[in-house]
């Protein structure tokens, strides 16, 4: 059963979103805080969190942070209040996979819990562990490594790494990166794109001005050779 974490201070919000939540057939679990949201995050192993924004103890922002830092893979849903956008921005800086506005339906919600979680099962093809060239992939741990040294991979970094992984061969346009790992469509550009390209050439490729491995397709994107 997929379970879901909900990290909101409200007791109310919590209860409708658990009893929406289990009906669609989820094991539900909550924290109340920050602190006790970062803890449970990593101790109790959910598939996705529900985090607000607004917390106690600790913000909702520096939990993302410190979350995706540990386990990068974990998608991350944020909750923020209308007119906080730069709340918005940062969240989705930090890793977030996507957001929703407070008042929201929880219709809506359930739609991109649904969408996040597809991403998730979608990318890496199932497989655990990838090599190419002196890289090596850990899909399960979120880890890469260049002839045995790790590399400092952020979580959006590793998760188009990751979906370039399970569509090896595929050209891939900028827009369909942006949908299918960045999951929104209003935040970022298809620069933003382009940058994380840029640095994951940086990593990966034995010559970053000549790549090897993700390949740039003119007129349509990128494809990844690995």
């Amino acid at each position: 059963m997929t379970r879901i974490l909900i990290v909101e201070d409200e007791p109310n919000m919590v209860a409708g979103l658990r009893d929406n939540f289990e009906f669609e057939g989820y094991e539900v679990i909550s924290a109340h805080d920050g602190v006790e949201g970062l803890q449970r995050a990593l101790d109790d192993s959910p598939d996705l969190v529900v985090l607000d924004v607004m917390m106690p103890r600790m913000s909702g922002l520096d939990v993302c942070k410190q979350l995706k830092m540990k386990k990068p893979a974990l998608p991350v849903i944020m909750l923020t209040a209308r007119g906080q956008e730069v709340d918005k921005v940062v969240g989705l800086e930090l890793g977030a996979d996507d957001y929703v506005t407070k008042p929201f339906s929880i219709r809506e919600l359930l739609a991109r819990i649904k969408a996040v979680l597809r991403r998730a099962h979608a990318t890496g093809n199932g497989q655990e562990r990838v090599t190419f060239g002196d890289i090596e992939v850990d899909l399960r741990a979120c880890q890469v490594a260049r002839a045995g040294r790790s590399l400092d991979f952020s979580s959006k970094e590793f998760e188009l790494l990751k979906y370039f992984i399970g569509h090896r061969g595929e050209a891939l346009s900028r827009d369909r990166l942006l949908e299918d790992v960045w999951g929104y469509d209003r935040f970022p550009t298809t620069r933003t794109v382009d940058a994380h390209i840029v640095r994951l050439r940086q990593k990966l490729e034995p010559s970053p001005e000549d790549p090897r491995f993700i390949l740039t397709v003119h007129g349509v994107g990128y494809k990844f050779v690995g």
